[in-house]
């Protein structure tokens, strides 16, 4: 009898249940849990047994799994091509579109594409299409990859000074408090205005923070001018007086 295929090593039992708890495909409902049982160790005859099946198939669905992933367990997919990554560089991508980028290592906020596919170059120079990156992630049971949003709760620090006037030094010691309030290894972009204490070169902006200038005579887009004028209307007076 011939030996049995090796797993591929980015995956878990864990993992393979709580995909088939998710999957809509019959087919990858049954297969699934057969390849979790021999995550968690058990023989493949038990694995066989599980999903009603022999050794045989046990072995293709093996072989279906390494190639294309949980995804090549539905039914209708044959082995695809092998992938172009081994098993350490998928457990890299893996862990890196998990952990998400750094702003200040990868210059941006979120992965995309063409992010990841420069960032397999620069770890393991190689070269993929984006149709190839795609299916890499659609086999590590990745699919949509965004930004996690951050839920304000209570707890969450702001920085309001109050001051007698608004000048330079005024808006140092704003630059001076802002950075205390954001998350570590987050970047802050601070909106405002090219009111001349806010665009003066004197300012020493801290790394965690972007100055984004509005454009000029555009208050508008400023959400807080509205404030401005609404303490500037005039007070209505009773009827009488």
């Amino acid at each position: 009898m011939a030996a049995p295929v090796p797993l591929r090593t980015e995956f878990d039992a864990a993992q393979l249940r709580g995909l088939a708890r998710l999957a809509v495909d019959l087919g990858q409902v049954r297969r699934v849990p057969a390849l979790a049982a021999i995550y968690a160790g058990e023989p493949r005859s038990a694995a066989a047994a599980l999903g009603g099946v022999g050794l045989q198939t046990v072995r293709d669905w093996v072989v279906r799994s390494n190639a294309d992933g949980p995804a090549g367990l539905e039914t209708g997919r044959a082995p695809g091509k092998l992938s172009l990554l081994d098993a350490h560089q998928r457990a890299a991508l893996f862990q890196v579109v998990e952990a998400g980028p750094s702003p200040a290592i990868h210059g941006v906020v979120r992965w995309r594409i063409v992010d990841l596919i420069h960032w397999v170059w620069e770890e393991f120079r190689l070269s993929l299409s984006k149709q190839t990156m795609s299916k890499e992630l659609r086999a590590l049971g990745l699919r949509k990859l965004s930004a996690r949003p951050r839920h304000i709760t209570p707890k969450t620090r702001t920085s309001p000074l109050v001051l007698p006037r608004y000048t330079t030094a005024a808006m140092a010691l704003h630059l001076i408090e802002i950075p205390n309030t954001v998350a570590p290894g987050a970047h802050a972009v601070l909106l405002l205005d090219q009111a001349g204490w806010h665009m003066t070169g004197k300012l020493s902006v801290p790394t965690n923070i972007t100055l984004l200038p509005l454009p000029e005579k555009s208050p508008e887009p400023n959400p807080v001018e509205n404030i401005w004028q609404f303490m500037r209307r005039p007070k209505a007076t009773p009827a009488g007086r």
